[in-house]
């Protein structure tokens, strides 16, 4: 039996506190349990002891990552019974009815009733993000200097003193997906109205610092700055309107403690500093000095007093215990990371330190949904910031639907055993990875990575590709993300070429020697063994191209290929000025735009990542997780799964008012809570049900023309036009792309040019490009050449559009007509005003153009699956598809009506058919997609059928009679006149409840000698 917690995950609104929470055993695992009434208590996660203290395998062991410890566990500092104890204060504090009860300044009491009770148009605040304010609220204006919670307060200075002795910091924990920018919102509004208003107040402040890990976590904070257009403030409707002006007061810095690093004060060479140490021969300072790293920090804070500081991702910023030496004790990559884990934090708390000594912090706020020390900060690793005073977990999350549900994929047919995967991929193939980066390893074979890895890896991509399928079908537009987490450089480079495919350089030259194992992450051409244009597959350094600094030597030479492969994709969207962006610049851009339509990281599929994602990346398409690397604690397992936990979808159920469960796909991550693949019932996917011709039914196939466009038959010796206010065509950065090079030849060959180039190209010469294409498209009979002779006539009339007709906006460029697309729209508006100009002396006789690539289609090659279930099963003497999919009661009805009727020979849906009619809206062509196709006896017997093209409409609007008066006027008349399709009329449907009389009339209509007539 499938356990509550993996059959109902979500058991809370995301907007109410919550009521309800599963039980969970004392290693953390579901219970089969039904849920248990009232919100879960806060409880903290033991630290796993490190390897070098304990056995190896105990030290890995997942038991020991038990999320219901003891609270009186004397093996780390808990600080949950003080969480317990504010939560249970703000639940009373939360229910006093009245405003005037509640302690608070007015300007306070008028946000949390914003917060609480507004109608906001989008997306409310999550409880959890209330809360999380609530409690910075409640401690500095209520429980601050009353008797009965000075115990609190002792508290917080005391943990603060042992760890921050210079800082007073309160640490906000929150899962992430769970909102930490808009709680970093409220706080400013909070914090900078009550300032603005009670500008003497010990308690607030105008002044803010927004401290992030890296530059892609400080570029997405902008949306906190109130001059930003996008603010949250505005666009969240977080501030009433009457209090924006006041929080247009606020003095907001945003920077990454990158910045804190003191740099050099000039860039002298030795002969320089000679020279400027004069006669004294003082040495000149190396250095900036303390304040002139906090100006060029800070700026303009630096003239208040006493701000707020806001670290976002706060784990990285922390002292290290006094008395230890962790970096010393450790070995091999757990030095190294012990290293690099202890030079940020004390360049971060450093730099803190460095303000509070110039202008005075009002409060410090930490922001994370893993608040633990990290590993050689003399605190056992993975142990919880005792300053936490508001805490919701990453089960919490879950329940309440906020984040995705972490889950290890079902069993495939990839693998023979119970469980497709590992749980703890690291413990089987650690020893036979490599143990330096790949500076130091040298050219390693990927035909040599484990067995197990291989298989772990072909395990997860089976999946994924089931998923692949399934966005593919639902038409999302972009793919899901695959990540794999690595321990170095020289294992992520194994792992990417293995997955992605890899070259090598062989007698001089760049071979191709693997395409890769997973065909939809490969970057290379399986038959040409050529670098695909578009890469599937991402290799990233993000701890790297967070620092904002120049890449690594060894990373850049790893990355060329992808560098230089987006490089020249950027420049083909942008412009040459792409060119001038910096390798690190380029790489977080594709990084952080992954799933993004329209960015440089759309489509990518695969991200292989050294060492951990960065913080703040915010892909909400990451649906498997592929750890290679030793996890030995739940900070590292829960950062790493955080990566993929971000919701797609933030629309409620509106039978439950809960969110639907998402799921993320984890394998190689020791994370068990939520590891039960042989119990999880997955919600299965809609019936799918097979569309497609049936070979025994072929004589009742339908062939139809695919058109391209009209051409009407004009007088040959006189071609004149009249242009309207219709024919003007503007070209826009929109329309045209950024840097859409590639021209169509024709005349001749085609040929690429930049855009450079067209600033060479006069209005004559895109004249002569323009009016041989208005000969070739419009005025060419059939297969026949194209009539060059009546050259002389038209091109004074192309002329003439483009001077008085043709705009440029944007920076576009006049050259651009001769882009085939655009030159296809300014023809088509230039050929219409010399038919109105014929039409003025008589109806001219109208043809259809046919696609000369494919001019005709079939009933023959329909064949697609859908999930849909409203279909109607056609008769094997009426049709020779199978099924009609019904996207209305409606196309249901009429598909009874025409079955039944004894004029019907056959007919079709026009679904999956190809059958498309071209039409002008505006100056832009469009494609319309009638609903049936009918093949009816009109009196002229089997052998010489009347094709109706059908369409059902309840509402007409505008688009819906210009797509009639094509029909009526353009498409069947044109095809009429080509004599080779058989003959065509067009019907329009409106009524649902007389479908069947109409038809009737209409059959009876086109059966009398009148209507014959007009259908020949």
């Amino acid at each position: 039996m499938t356990k509550p917690f993996y059959a109902e995950p979500i058991l809370n609104s995301p907007y109410l506190p919550p009521t309800r929470h599963h039980a969970l055993g004392e290693d953390g695992q579901p219970l089969e349990h039904p849920p248990i009434e009232g919100r879960r208590r806060s409880k903290y996660v033991t630290p796993v002891p490190k390897a070098r203290r304990t056995k190896a395998a105990v030290a890995r062991s997942q038991t020991s990552l038990a999320f219901d410890a003891d609270e009186g566990d004397t093996s780390g500092y808990n600080p949950t019974p003080i969480i317990n104890e504010i939560r249970n204060h703000l639940e009373s504090w939360r229910a006093l009815p009245n405003p005037n009860d509640w302690g608070v300044t007015p300007v306070t009491q008028r946000l949390l009733q914003h917060w609480r009770h507004h109608e906001f148009s989008n997306q409310k605040p999550f409880f959890c993000q209330i809360e999380a304010v609530e409690t910075a609220i409640w401690l500095a204006e209520v429980a601050r200097g009353r008797k009965q919670y000075a115990h609190i307060f002792r508290h917080l200075q005391e943990a603060n003193r042992d760890a921050n002795p210079d800082l007073f910091r309160l640490a906000l924990k929150l899962a992430t997906g769970a909102g930490k920018t808009t709680v970093m919102a409220m706080l400013i509004a909070w914090q900078s109205i009550n300032a603005a208003r009670q500008s003497n107040s010990p308690l607030f402040s105008r002044g803010f610092l927004l401290v992030a890990p890296g530059i892609t976590i400080k570029d997405r904070l902008r949306v906190l700055n109130p001059s930003d257009t996008d603010n949250y403030y505005r666009t969240r409707e977080l501030v009433p309107a009457e209090l924006m002006t006041d929080l247009g007061k606020a003095k907001i810095v945003i920077t990454n403690y990158h910045a804190f690093q003191r740099r050099k004060a000039h860039d002298l060479n030795p002969v320089g500093e000679r020279l400027m140490q004069g006669r004294t021969g003082h040495p000149i300072e190396q250095q900036e000095t303390e304040g002139e790293m906090l100006q060029r920090a800070c700026g303009e804070l630096l003239h208040l007093k006493n701000i707020v500081v806001i670290n976002d991702e706060a784990h990285h910023c922390y002292r290290e215990r006094p008395g230890t030496d962790e970096e010393a004790e450790a070995k091999g990559e757990e030095k190294e990371e012990a290293k690099k884990n202890n030079e940020a934090a004390r360049l971060w708390i450093s730099g803190l330190e460095a303000l509070k000594r110039k202008v005075g912090l009002r409060a410090v706020y930490d922001l994370s949904a893993t608040p633990f020390f990290l590993r050689g900060s003399g605190y056992e690793e993975g142990t919880l910031f005792p300053w936490v005073v508001s805490d919701f977990s990453l089960v919490d999350a879950i329940e309440c639907g906020i984040v995705k549900l972490p889950r290890v994929p079902v069993a495939d047919n990839s693998v023979n055993a119970e469980t497709p995967v590992y749980r703890n991929l690291w413990d089987h193939i650690g020893k036979a990875m490599p143990k330096k980066g790949a500076g130091k390893s040298g050219e390693l074979d990927p035909f040599s990575i484990p067995a197990q890895l291989q298989t772990a890896l072909i395990s997860l991509y089976s999946h994924y590709e089931k998923e692949f399928d399934e966005w593919q079908r639902a038409g999302i537009g972009v793919p899901p993300v695959f990540i794999v987490v690595c321990n170095n450089t020289a294992s992520s480079k194994l792992v990417y070429e293995w997955v992605s495919g890899w070259q090598r350089e062989r007698e001089g030259q760049l071979q191709t020697i693997h395409h890769g194992h997973l065909p939809l992450f490969s970057n290379f051409d399986k038959n040409t063994g050529e670098p695909l244009p578009r890469m599937n597959t991402l290799l990233i350094d993000s701890q790297q191209i967070e620092s904002g600094e120049a890449l690594d030597a060894t990373f850049r030479d790893m990355a060329a290929t992808e560098i230089e492969q987006f490089r020249r994709e950027k420049q083909e969207r942008e412009g040459a000025a792409a060119g001038a962006i910096s390798d690190s610049e380029l790489l977080r851009e594709v990084m952080n735009t992954v799933g993004q339509k329209g960015r440089l990281g759309e489509q990518i599929r695969c991200v292989v990542s050294v060492s951990m994602l960065t913080e703040g990346w915010d892909a909400n398409t990451v649906t498997h997780i592929l750890g290679v690397r030793a996890f030995g604690t739940q900070l590292l397992c829960e950062q790493v799964i955080g990566r993929g936990l971000r919701r797609q979808s933030y629309e409620l159920n509106p039978e439950t008012g809960l969110f639907e469960t998402e799921y993320a796909d984890i394998l190689g991550i020791p994370f068990d809570f939520a590891t039960e693949p042989q119990t999880v019932t997955k919600k299965p996917p809609k019936p799918v049900t097979r569309v497609a011709a049936v070979r025994e039914r072929e004589r009742l196939a339908i062939r139809f023309p695919r058109v391209a466009g009209y051409r009407t038959e004009l007088p040959p010796d006189r071609i004149q036009a009249t242009f309207n206010a219709d024919s003007t065509l503007t070209l826009t950065p929109e329309l045209v792309g950024p840097c859409e090079t590639r021209l169509e030849g024709l005349v001749g060959e085609g040929h690429d040019i930049s855009p450079d180039a067209l600033d060479d190209m006069r209005p004559n010469s895109v004249a002569v490009h323009l009016t041989k294409r208005l000969v070739e498209r419009y005025f060419r009979d059939g297969a026949q050449d194209p009539p060059y002779h009546l050259y002389n006539l038209i091109q004074p009339i192309t002329r003439r559009w483009i001077r008085d007709h043709l705009k440029t906006t944007g920076g576009t460029k006049i050259g651009m007509l001769t882009y085939a697309e655009i030159a296809e729209k300014a023809a088509g508006l230039i050929y219409k005003a010399i038919v109105r100009e014929a039409s003025a002396d008589g109806s001219p006789i109208v043809k259809a153009m046919l696609d000369p690539y494919n001019p005709h289609g079939s009933t023959n090659h329909v064949a697609f699956n859908t999930t849909k279930t409203n279909l109607w099963t056609t008769s094997p003497l009426k049709s020779h598809i199978n099924y009609v999919v019904c996207d209305s009661d409606w196309e249901a009805e009429f598909a009874r009506v025409v079955e039944n009727h004894p004029a019907t020979l056959s007919y079709v849906k026009n679904q999956a058919l190809g059958f498309e009619v071209p039409y002008l809206s505006g100056s832009v062509t469009r494609r319309y997609l009638p609903d049936f196709i009918v093949r009816i006896d009109d009196g002229h017997g089997v052998e010489d059928p009347l094709n109706v093209v059908v369409e059902i409409k309840g509402f007409r609007g505008l688009d819906a009679q210009i797509k009639s008066q094509t029909m009526e006027t353009l498409w069947v008349p044109g095809v009429n006149n080509l004599k080779t399709f058989g003959r065509w009329a067009f019907a329009e449907f409106r009524d649902a409840f007389a479908i069947k009389d109409e038809w009737e009339k209409l059959v009876k209509r086109h059966s009398e000698p009148s209507g014959m007539a007009a259908a020949q």
